[in-house]
């Protein structure tokens, strides 16, 4: 965002509506100290009960077997994800949800969080479950959508031996700690991994069997929770309960079944929710992801419902994040927390190395993606594509493990997981990220598609029988081209984002002669006519170097280039693979780093002292005491790299 602040352009973006009344250190879900208490108003003081009422959204996302991905990094990673997927022995997946159930099991454990000591054990497999589902909608692999199914016909045997639809890898008195408020490591987060695997394999390769699973798994949580006095309830939510409520808003919906939305309901963390509906951020001291899964099930109560209350929580949340809480890459989360006061972030940033927890990434891009269904607005997708670029692209590598943290206090490395023995929570959700990269390229209204990133694809609208496809080198070259195949002449718009890094006015050509149809940046540029096979739009988006400052401390800046974030070079000196994983995590605290270079060119435009190497996307600074490096953060691993700098125009 080239003009304005990262909290300008939050605050921009969602135009929030008037409310109306109508643990163990590296847990994902880990009980939240908090500072909010409750507010004087309570938006959520009373229960109203559910009604469905669906609210139409502005914009909706193709089918993801409508798109399917071509050559190029994103390629690259979906591809890696799927021969990671085909490596996991199903009966070591099953082992522990056999051993719980009283069934044999010979294989061999896996180590880490699936480990049968584990309180977290079985988590994985829901992701997995959901990442075959996604990937089979994605690829059309069959082998994907054998290994799922598969996976919901054993688990469905473990199933008929507990008791009240109950499936897990661990005994149900790990929820009677949780009633008695005794210390337990996030059951209802497992509980929610598992549903929303079973619910995707559902939607996406149509297994009943894994919705009867489903639905006997929703009863037993109906069951548990309608026990419970709602005061009671309440100081269990405040210890955790993952997305419970999202997933049982789902099935809500697809099953049409308000009793589902009954128990999500009980899943409304008041202490949590109010201060949001109120437009107050009192997110200090609480556990990211155990929080943003929340969020994105109040959206989902708004979509099915219409109650306001719910989409102020959405709304404000997301700008109070994406506005005052997240880094230059899109990310959020310090040691899994917010530990700072908003637009603190160089005071974050400095309290460790455990920062941006790819998990929290993960999932504020699904929050995303709901609100910009909601207004259609394209500057959610400058969020997105911020975060997608940067964050996710370059956490997975060419094995298929995925990241814990990415770290990016100076000095930090990317580290992986293993293959058998790590099974944190973000290798869950980048299982599922690598299988689902089609998902949010394109949207449509019912008179047109919105083009929202710029990635090697091609879409088939089934329904108009129009196909697009986008040849593109993005973001190495700054043109990317669509080509129409259509079999018969249609009529309709092709709306190409203008993301709000663009310099100046994007260049347009339609069937190679030069348009004088524009956009501003942070829009979309609009192409109304009627299309035929092989015609061309070409648009180019030119790119710039800039700074982006922390709000706390201006002199500590990033550098981008366009939507990307530079990461300067550092070295591998003292980096070896042994030192960069435990059990509980990467350790980056225990290497501290080397001395990290300052800057003298505060008052000097960027591209002044930072100029373009003879490589693509390749930058070096002039005339520094220290000479460095800089390529596209999501490229740089195996050394040691900065995004942040002190820039000054003091002598160094």
């Amino acid at each position: 965002m080239a003009n304005v602040s990262r909290r300008e352009f939050a605050a921009a973006v969602v135009s929030t509506a008037a409310i109306t009344s109508d643990s163990v250190p590296t847990d994902p879900d880990a009980p939240s100290p908090g500072t909010g208490t409750q507010p004087e108003q309570t938006p959520f003081g009373q229960q109203i009960e559910f009604t469905r009422r669906d609210v139409p959204s502005r914009v909706e996302p193709f089918a993801m077997t409508d798109v399917r991905l071509l050559a190029g990094a994103f390629y690259d990673a979906q591809e890696a994800n799927r021969k990671f997927l085909g490596e996991l022995p199903p009966d070591r997946l099953l082992h522990v949800f056999r051993l719980n159930a009283g069934l044999p099991s010979r294989a061999v454990p896996f180590g880490g969080w699936e480990k049968p000591n584990c309180e977290l054990r079985g988590h994985f497999v829901g992701h997995y479950l959901s990442a075959c589902a996604l990937m089979y909608s994605s690829t059309g692999d069959p082998e994907m959508k054998a290994r799922g199914e598969e996976l919901v016909s054993e688990l469905a045997k473990c199933q008929a031996r507990l008791p009240g639809g109950y499936l897990s890898a661990f005994p149900t008195e790990y929820f009677d700690r949780l009633k008695a408020r005794k210390k337990v490591w996030a059951p209802f987060y497992t509980l929610h991994k598992i549903m929303a695997g079973m619910l995707d394999m559902h939607q996406h390769c149509g297994s009943r069997q894994a919705l009867a699973v489903l639905s006997g798994m929703a009863d037993w949580a109906d069951a548990y929770t309608a026990g419970m006095p709602e005061p009671h309830m309440q100081m269990v939510l405040d210890t955790e309960y993952g997305g419970m409520n999202e997933v049982l808003y789902n099935l809500a919906a697809d099953s049409n079944d308000a009793r589902f939305a009954r128990t999500a309901d009980r899943f409304t963390r008041k202490l949590f929710f109010n201060p949001l509906a109120l437009r107050r951020d009192e997110l200090r001291g609480l556990h990211v992801n155990t929080h943003i899964p929340q969020v994105i099930g109040a959206a989902r109560r708004y979509e099915i419902s219409g109650d306001q209350r719910f989409r102020d929580v959405a709304e404000y949340f997301w700008q109070a994040v994406v506005g005052t809480r997240s880094y230059a890459t899109g990310g959020t989360s310090n040691n899994e927390h917010w530990l700072a006061s908003p637009n603190q972030l160089a005071a974050e940033l400095a309290m460790g190395y455990d920062t941006n927890e790819c998990c929290c990434a993960y999932n504020m891009l699904k929050l995303a993606r709901k609100l910009y269904s909601w207004s259609g607005d394209p500057r959610f997708f400058d969020y997105y594509e911020r975060a997608l670029f940067n964050h996710r692209l370059g956490t997975i590598n060419a094995d298929g493990a995925t990241q814990y943290y990415l770290g990016i206090a100076p000095g930090s490395w990317r580290t992986f997981a293993t293959k058998f023995d790590s099974f944190w929570c973000c290798n869950g959700t980048g299982v599922e990220e690598y299988s689902k990269l089609n998902d949010s390229i394109y949207f449509h209204d019912a008179n047109g598609i919105y083009i929202n990133l710029f990635i090697p694809s091609e879409l088939n609208w089934k329904q108009k029988n129009f196909r697009l496809r986008q040849q593109t080198n993005f973001p190495d070259d700054a043109r990317s081209k669509f080509v129409v195949h259509t079999d018969a002449p249609a009529h309709l718009t092709l709306h190409v984002r203008v993301p709000a890094w663009v310099v100046g006015i994007p260049t347009l050509k339609i069937n190679r002669k030069t348009s004088d149809v524009s956009a501003r940046p942070g829009s979309y540029v609009s192409i109304t006519r009627t299309w035929q096979t092989g015609d061309e739009v070409e648009i180019e988006l030119p790119m710039e170097l800039r700074y982006e400052s922390m709000p706390d401390d201006h002199s500590l800046r990033a550098i981008l280039y366009g939507p990307l974030l530079l990461a300067g070079e550092l070295g591998s000196t003292g980096l070896r693979p042994e030192l960069e994983i435990g059990q509980e995590g990467p350790n980056l605290k225990k290497y501290p780093a080397p001395p990290i270079p300052s800057f003298r060119a505060a008052n000097q435009q960027v591209s002044k002292w930072i100029q373009l190497g003879e490589r693509p996307l390749t930058f070096r600074t002039q005339g520094q005491a220290e000479d460095v490096t800089f390529r596209p953060f999501y490229r740089v691993s195996e050394q040691r790299y900065s995004v942040y700098w002190h820039i000054t125009d003091k002598e160094l």
